[in-house]
């Protein structure tokens, strides 16, 4: 027996009472069992966001311990090394855990299984392969240029590269169970499971008396890392062996390459985009302003983690929709997922500036000097809200290079502002550089949405005067 708000409030409120909270209560019970397309999103975003929200309970207090165990300095190595290595285990799938997700449920509705099995296999193969040969490439570099980089970060990022392989099956593995809206299955693993695993392995290390340096903390990701992805790969494979009888794979690799790679350049222009300002204050600044800067940057995902939410419930549903040819239904959804991500986004970013100081002060009383960074980037961080995940839209849609394209200005924009107001201005240049590239990427991206798919992508756009379905 399904539980019912409804049924519920009448068996156990005063009728009156019962009477008037009946609307909200069906509502929710739609949104816990309803099996349209907006039910099945927000229901999904839901979950992720619940999901984030845990992830940010307990990245707070993973890298507030890491901090304070570690110091400003060793800190800011690890933070610029992980982050560095996280991008390239991202960019190294070449798209393929996004391009999963637009392909997935086209096979299934069409019994292409022959294709589906294809394409499951291939997406992880790819990535794991393709991130060996990057990781062995990396080493070698390093080791070549060892002269030229501070002699501090050549052995973190040695250990560093050790983890691309099993990043990158990781984002494979959350793209392929997102096509399925297996949100758990999706970003549990690498939200919850994985920065668990690093903060016991590395309270095992402290105890047992291995210095808190960044060495230590980048093995205990490494450990993490291959822990999760391993687990998280048996998942996969164990709930898709429900739905795919087994049978022969085709390989159209070409054919997905095609729209894995202006994917690819989508979403490494926007990973590229959301750490870039990490990394250019790493090149222009010590690992302690780097430090500062990450806790800045972690507690700002707070608001951030929104957006993220409903882009994970959003992007398989624009797919169906557009292999449906519903426009009028698309073009709703849209507005109520730019809708779903902005006002959130503003509640979190009030709290955010109201808690943002004695927050920063957990990390160690020097990290409050990224508390003024917080007021200029929720501007851009909120501005970038106001959208929606546009950009999945533009990707569901078949505009992967117009939106790369978008993402690739955004990013130069970014960089450029970087190099001109991080050597002059520190930490505040990087911050305003970082709100003025969102603020930009935001209108763009409107602009092309509405050009390119002729739909309006505001949160304050008029709604649609047909009825959305219930």
């Amino acid at each position: 027996m399904r539980f019912s708000a409804v049924t519920t409030a009448d068996r156990f409120l005063p009728e009156k009472l019962s009477l008037r909270l009946r609307p909200w209560l069906s509502r929710l019970d739609q949104l816990l069992d309803g099996s349209n397309e907006h039910a099945v999103a927000q229901r999904v975003s839901l979950i992720a966001f619940l999901v984030r929200v845990i992830s940010a309970g307990i990245a707070l207090i993973s890298q507030v311990i890491f901090a304070r165990w570690m110091g400003p300095f060793e800190y800011g190595i690890f933070v610029l090394v992980w982050v560095t290595v996280v991008i390239l285990g991202n960019l190294s799938c070449l798209g393929f855990q996004t391009t999963v997700i637009r392909f997935v449920p086209e096979y299934l509705e069409r019994r292409q299984y022959d294709l589906l099995r294809g394409i499951l296999f291939t997406s992880k193969t790819f990535a794991v392969s393709m991130t060996t040969g990057i990781a062995l490439a990396g080493a070698v570099l390093i080791y070549t240029l060892r002269d030229l980089i501070e002699t501090y970060y050549i052995a973190p990022f040695l250990v560093g590269l050790i983890c691309l392989p099993m990043i990158a099956l990781g984002d494979t593995l959350d793209g392929t169970a997102r096509s399925r809206s297996w949100v758990l299955v999706a970003l549990t693993p690498t939200y919850i499971i994985r920065p668990v695993l690093t903060l016991v392995v590395m309270s095992i290390a402290h105890i047992s008396g291995l210095a808190p340096t960044a060495m230590t903390a980048l093995g205990s990701a490494v450990i993490a890392t291959y822990v999760t992805s391993v687990l998280q790969f048996f998942a996969v494979r164990k709930r898709f062996g429900g739905v795919v009888p087994p049978g022969p794979r085709a390989i159209h690799f070409r054919d997905w390459l095609a729209v894995s790679l202006p994917i690819f350049l989508v979403e490494g222009f926007f990973f590229l985009l959301t750490n870039a300002d990490v990394l250019m204050v790493g090149r222009y600044m010590d690992p302690d302003k780097v430090a500062t800067y990450y806790a800045t940057v972690k507690l700002l995902a707070l608001v951030h983690f929104v957006y993220f939410s409903v882009k994970a419930g959003a992007a398989q549903r624009y797919s169906e929709l557009m292999q449906n040819f519903d426009h009028t239904r698309l073009e709703q959804f849209a507005r109520d997922t730019a809708r779903w991500t902005f006002w959130p986004s503003q509640a979190m970013a009030i709290v955010l500036l109201v808690l943002g100081e004695p927050l920063l002060w957990l990390f160690g009383a020097q990290f409050t000097e990224g508390y003024p960074l917080l007021f200029i980037m929720v501007i851009g961080v909120v501005a970038r809200a106001s959208v929606g995940p546009a950009e999945s839209l533009l990707n569901m849609a078949g505009k992967q290079k117009i939106c790369a394209i978008v993402y690739a200005i955004t990013l130069v924009v970014n960089i450029c502002l970087s190099i001109f107001m991080i050597p002059r201005y520190g930490l505040a240049g990087a911050a305003c550089a970082t709100a003025a590239s969102m603020v930009f990427e935001a209108l763009v991206l409107a602009l092309t949405v509405y050009n390119r798919l002729n739909i309006t992508m505001f949160v304050f756009a008029g709604r649609n005067p047909a009825k959305e379905e219930i």
